[in-house]
Order: C-alpha cells, then structure tokens, then sequence
C-alpha cells in the first residue's frame, strides 16, 4: 500500500485529526517539531530527550515509528476513524497492528 491518511474523529469532542500511515517524512527532517505542531506534546518530548542522548540517531528509528504511535495514542484517547484517503480502514489498521474502530 501506498502512502495513505486516516482521518480520526473523537465523538465525545468532535475533534479530528488527520493520521499521515507509514514512515513519517516529516520527523525525518525536523525531528520532534512535527509531533509538538501536532499537539502530540509526550512524542515530542520523548523525541527531543532521546534526540540529545543519541546525538540525533533515534531520529532513524522514530521516523520508522512515529505515525503509528500517533495513531495508536488517539485510538486509545477515542478517536475513531471516519475516512482513508488511500484503500480501506481495515487494509490500514492492518498494515499498522492496530485494530481502528470505524465511525458508522
């Protein structure tokens, strides 16, 4: 599967988010910026902590992991998926080892 994006949505709040899938592009090139610009305040820490004890080589590991952690810490806050930009929910959920509830 190609590059895809799930859009989640919580029903309690009506928030939603938009999930980049796969290998996170973004990190790869400004480290814990993406996850703080996204809200996601634990990843960018723990990014930016292990960032300055490796010298910036755990960024080659959380660009590999990032997308998927971001996704599963909204599932477990409630998030829901409402769409997929590219295939199916379940293709995704999937392809990432996570089971994503769909929003009927």
């Amino acid at each position: 599967m190609a590059y895809a994006t799930l859009v989640m949505k919580n029903e309690k709040t009506d928030q939603i988010k938009n999930c980049p899938v796969g290998f996170s592009w973004t990190v790869m090139f400004f480290g814990f910026f993406p996850p703080l610009f996204r809200g996601d305040f634990k990843y960018s820490i723990i990014i930016f902590l292990c960032a300055c004890v490796t010298f910036g080589l755990s960024s080659l590991v959380f660009m590999f992991l990032y997308n998927k952690l971001y996704i599963k810490d909204l599932v477990s806050n409630g998030f829901k998926a409402k769409s997929v930009s590219l295939g199916t929910i379940e293709q995704v959920s999937a392809k990432i080892g996570i089971q994503i509830e769909q929003i009927d």
